[in-house]
């Protein structure tokens, strides 16, 4: 990330490509940073100052953010599973105000959960970013629209009932193994080797199936699902 020619930082890719329309805002060293170029090819992006907002996220994974089993296994530690390491006091001693503090209207070991606040409705799937990405592509008629999945939870629209959330999973699991890849970013495909001797199209789709976590979306979808009011 460069603001002038001054480098700020490296952010996750992710942030880049999904294809949402207004700003692109982010949080990097400490402050908030509207995207004005994104140079695909150089894999560089330009920023300037912006008073708020963004969003901040870093991965080791590339383009595809927490895998489906590391989302799942800090699922098991949010639980009450501890980690095959040796936790400092101060580590145990978060976890366990984490734990107690948070409750678990946002997670359950025998399935995922469908959290309402108010007019915010999140499906907590904990089944990483790619995953999450391609079942909010898969299920649009129950899905926030425009919003950038995470690694964790999808956010569903605000007017979801029961009887509309079996209906959605109920028609998308009759199309299986069917399902779509996430929306991408056309200018993301610029990045990819050998991009400018592809057709448009075919390198949008290379980048959108990299993006894809077909197995992992399958799994979350024939999962018990648990509905939690606050």
């Amino acid at each position: 990330m460069l603001a002038g020619r001054q480098e700020i930082g490296r952010t996750d890719p992710s942030i880049l490509t999904d294809d949402s329309p207004g700003p692109r805002r982010l949080l990097l060293a400490g402050r908030s940073w509207q995207v004005t170029y994104i140079d695909w090819s150089r894999r560089r992006a330009f920023v300037e100052p912006a008073q708020s907002g963004g969003v901040a996220k870093w991965s080791n994974l590339g383009l595809r953010g927490l895998s489906f089993e590391l989302a799942r296994a800090m699922r098991d530690v949010y639980l009450g599973e501890d980690p095959q390491v040796e936790l400092t006091r101060r580590a145990k001693t978060q976890l366990a105000d984490i734990r107690a503090t948070e409750g678990t209207g946002n997670a359950r070991s025998d399935a995922t959960v469908v959290h309402r606040d108010g007019e915010r409705v999140n499906w907590w799937t904990w089944a990483g970013f790619r995953a999450n990405a391609t079942l909010a592509a898969s299920l649009p008629d129950i899905v926030y629209p425009n919003q950038r999945p995470n690694d964790f939870s999808i956010r569903l629209r605000p007017d979801l009932t029961v009887d509309m959330w079996r209906g959605a999973l109920a028609e998308r699991r009759a199309l299986l193994p069917s399902l779509e890849l996430p929306q991408v970013d056309e200018r993301a495909a610029r990045g990819l080797k050998f991009s400018d001797v592809l057709p448009g199209a075919a390198a949008t789709a290379t980048v959108s199936a990299r993006l894809a976590d077909l197995d992992s979306a399958r799994r979350v979808l024939n999962e018990s699902t648990a509905f939690y009011t606050v």
